[in-house]
């Protein structure tokens, strides 16, 4: 082969390697993130009806110890899948949280509504979560309506869920609007290059490590992750 055939075969073959890792990551085989169980024994799923019918009775409850469920969207938005996942989780044994997409041009009070009106009050639940982020989301208004929208919220739903609602958030969100409010909240960070780590030792309680992993039981990736702290400090969180 002359020096010609040997630099296309070269070419030919970083392609073919590109294309293949490439590939793995999408399918999510292959990930940036891989939390030790001994560090962080508390794992868990996320899932709304992009996950389709699921299997929980298929789902390892040594594998998964806790799952968050979408149930609803700004102001009028449920997830179809929210009351089937909830009740099903719930007899299989999982802990179980519901989380809210919130919507950066509707007031707090009436995504809080619409929360309350989805999500039932039961013990031993998770705190209600509130998913913060740019993605699939309208032109966010400026700070301060953005706070003040997501204050009244907060409050709503402690005064009925009796806990603070935890936050969950990619790194640019937590930067713009969380990094130094809403302190007496639990954090749930959205991270899938690397282990976050916030400025000013603001600690983080979940970390969401991946956004295509695979559960025995679901039929489509889904998102992954973790607790930081004891069993003793995640059984603390749940509703009484």
């Amino acid at each position: 082969m002359n020096r010609y055939g040997r630099g296309l075969a070269a070419l030919l073959l970083f392609i073919a390697c590109g294309w293949l890792i490439k590939t793995a990551f999408y399918q999510g085989w292959l990930r940036f993130n891989y939390p030790s169980r001994q560090q962080w024994p508390i794992q868990g799923i996320d899932v709304s009806h992009h996950q389709n019918l699921i299997d929980w009775a298929q789902i390892n409850p040594r594998e998964v110890q806790f799952v968050f469920i979408k149930a609803t969207e700004g102001s009028s938005f449920r997830d179809p899948a929210f009351q089937q996942n909830w009740q099903n989780a719930r007899a299989s044994g999982l802990v179980t949280g519901a989380y809210h997409f919130f919507s950066l041009c509707t007031s707090g009070e009436q995504q809080a509504q619409n929360f309350i009106a989805t999500v039932p009050v039961v013990k031993n639940a998770l705190p209600p979560v509130i998913d913060l982020e740019y993605g699939a989301n309208c032109i966010p208004q400026n700070h301060e309506q953005v706070t003040a929208a997501l204050r009244v919220m907060t409050a709503k739903l402690e005064q009925v869920y009796q806990q603070k609602a935890i936050l969950y958030a990619t790194r640019e969100f937590y930067d713009n609007y969380l990094q130094q409010d809403f302190l007496a909240h639990p954090l749930w960070i959205r991270d899938i290059w690397r282990q976050p780590t916030l400025p000013y030792d603001r600690q983080w309680t979940f970390w969401q490590y991946a956004n295509r992993g695979h559960v025995q039981g679901i039929n489509t990736v889904v998102d992954l992750n973790v607790f930081q702290g004891s069993q003793a400090q995640f059984d603390a969180l749940f509703r009484r």
